[in-house]
C-alpha cells in the first residue's frame, strides 16, 4: 500500500492535551469543564482529545460506570457528560480559543447491548455456537466483523456524523491496529473529502503510518520502562528512536492507561519523570499531556467509577509544560534535523542537537539516579550564545563544553543569533 497524507500544517508542530472528562470535575461534564479551557490554551495546549464521548453499554459493564471504550451508540452522547448542544458549545469555545479537537474512536468493539447487536448482529464475529466473541481478553466488549461491507459502510458514515454535526477536526482511533488498514484508508479518504482532519492512531505498526498522521511510540515508552529496571542504558534507546525515523510518533510518560493500570507518571518514572517530559516535548514527534499531569496528579484515577482530580492544589508542573509548549512550537524542533551526541562514560546522559538552518536546541538529560556526573561535549555547533530554556540566563559557549548533572537532571539551551 503506498498511499500517503501530508498532516494538516495546524497539527504539526502540535501539543496534545487528552482530556477524561468523568474525572476532570465533580460534575464530570462538558459545561464544567470549559472554564479551564483558557487555562490549557496558556499552557500551550493546541489540541483537545476527549475520551469516546458516547454513551456506554449496561450489559457486562465493568464497575458502577463502565468503561468509556465499551460503546453503545456511536452517534449518541453520553448523557452524563450533557447534550450534544453541550458538546458542540464546548467545541466552539475551543475554536474560538484557536484550539482543535479530536474525539476517541473505537472501531475494534462495540458493548454488548449496542443496538447493532439487535438490529444486525451479522455484523459482530461470532463462535461456532452463534455467541458473540472478543479476542483480546476484554471482558465488556465484543469485536466486530469487518469482512461485512455493511457494517463497514455504516462506521464510516458514523464518522461523518461527527465531522457534519459537531464539526470536530480528527480521530484517535483506538487500538488502530485491530481493524484492517484498508477500512482506515477509504476512511481517511471519504471524511478528508467533508473537512482535512488530523488522524491518530494508537498502534506502533509501522505499516499504519502510511494512513495515520501520528502513531503511538509504545517501544520508546517500553524502551523507558527498561530503563527504569536497569535492564538498559539510555543510550539503547537510540536504537528505537532510529527506527522510527522520520516518523511521527506521539510521545508520553502517561495516558488514561498507564495511569489507572501501571501507575502515574510519579510512580513509574520517580526522579527522571521531568527529564523523560522534557525529551517528549523536544524531540522531532507529537508530546501527550493526560489531564493531571500539570499538579502533577498522584493518584491512579479509577477506570470505571467516579474519581475525580483534585484541582485545588498548586499545578507544580504547569510552568514547565507551558515552557516545553513554546520550545515545541519553535520551527527546529518540527522541521530540524537530529544530532546525536555521545553519552558519558557510565551511560547516563542522553543528548541531542536539533539543527535548522543557523538555529540550534542543545538539550542534556540524566536518565539516571547517579549524581554529579561531569558532561563534555565538542562539537562546532556549540560556539556562539546560548539561552537556558527554563532560566533564561545566557551563556557564551565554545566548540568544548562541560556541565555537571544530578539525578535526573535537564538541560536545554537555545542559540541567539
Amino acid at each position: 500500500m503506498e498511499q500517503n497524507f501530508e498532516i494538516i500544517d495546524w497539527a504539526k508542530k502540535a501539543v496534545l492535551y487528552e482530556v477524561n472528562i468523568r474525572q476532570y470535575t465533580p460534575e464530570g461534564n462538558f459545561v464544567s469543564f470549559s472554564k479551564y479551557l483558557p487555562r490549557l490554551k496558556e499552557m500551550g495546549i493546541t489540541i483537545l482529545w476527549f475520551m469516546p464521548i458516547t454513551p456506554i453499554s449496561e450489559e457486562k459493564r465493568l464497575g458502577s460506570l463502565g468503561s468509556y471504550y465499551a460503546c453503545s451508540n456511536y452517534t449518541e452522547i453520553n448523557s452524563e457528560f450533557g447534550s450534544l448542544n453541550d458538546f458542540k458549545n464546548l467545541i466552539n469555545q475551543a475554536h474560538n480559543l484557536g484550539m482543535k479537537v479530536i474525539i476517541d474512536w473505537v472501531a475494534n468493539h462495540t458493548g454488548y447491548d449496542h443496538h447493532w447487536t439487535k438490529e444486525n448482529p451479522e455484523w459482530y464475529i461470532h463462535d461456532e455456537d452463534g455467541n458473540f466473541v472478543e479476542k483480546n481478553g476484554w471482558k465488556d466488549v465484543i469485536d466486530l466483523d469487518y469482512s461485512n461491507q455493511a457494517m463497514r459502510n455504516e462506521m464510516l458514515c458514523s464518522l461523518k456524523f461527527w465531522i457534519n454535526e459537531c464539526g470536530i477536526d480528527g480521530f484517535r482511533c483506538d487500538m488502530a491496529h485491530l481493524v484492517p488498514l484498508d477500512f482506515w484508508l477509504s476512511a481517511r479518504q471519504e471524511c478528508d473529502k467533508i473537512k482535512k482532519l488530523f488522524w491518530l492512531a494508537e498502534c506502533d505498526e509501522k505499516e499504519y503510518q502510511k494512513v495515520f498522521d501520528v502513531t503511538y511510540a509504545w517501544n520508546w515508552m517500553h524502551a523507558t520502562e527498561k530503563l527504569l529496571k536497569n535492564e538498559i542504558k539510555p543510550n539503547a534507546i537510540q536504537d528505537v528512536l532510529r527506527d522510527y525515523g522520520n516518523n511521527l510518533k506521539l510521545f508520553f510518560t502517561s495516558n488514561h492507561d498507564e495511569n489507572s493500570w501501571n501507575g502515574t507518571e510519579i510512580e513509574k518514572y520517580g526522579i527522571l519523570t521531568k527529564a523523560l517530559t522534557v525529551f517528549t516535548f523536544a524531540w522531532h514527534g507529537m508530546p501527550l499531556v493526560y489531564s493531571g499531569q500539570e499538579i502533577p496528579n498522584q493518584k491512579r484515577l479509577k477506570f470505571f467509577d467516579k474519581d475525580f482530580i483534585n484541582w485545588n492544589q498548586d499545578l507544580n508542573f504547569e510552568k514547565l509544560y507551558q515552557q516545553l509548549s513554546a520550545l515545541h512550537q519553535l520551527d527546529v524542533i518540527y522541521f530540524g534535523e537530529t544530532i546525536q551526541l555521545a553519552s558519558d562514560e557510565t551511560g547516563s546522559i542522553f543528548s541531542f542537537i536539533r539543527k535548522l538552518n543557523e538555529e540550534y536546541v542543545l538539550v542534556i538529560l540524566n536518565l539516571s539516579n547517579k549524581n554529579k556526573i561531569k558532561y563534555s561535549i565538542s562539537h562546532q555547533l556549540l560556539k556562539g550564545k546560548f539561552s537556558s530554556l527554563f532560566s533564561a540566563l545566557e551563556y557564551d559557549f565554545n566548540e568544548n563544553e562541560a556541565f555537571e548533572l544530578l539525578p535526573g537532571d535537564y538541560l536545554v539551551y537555545k542559540n541567539i543569533f
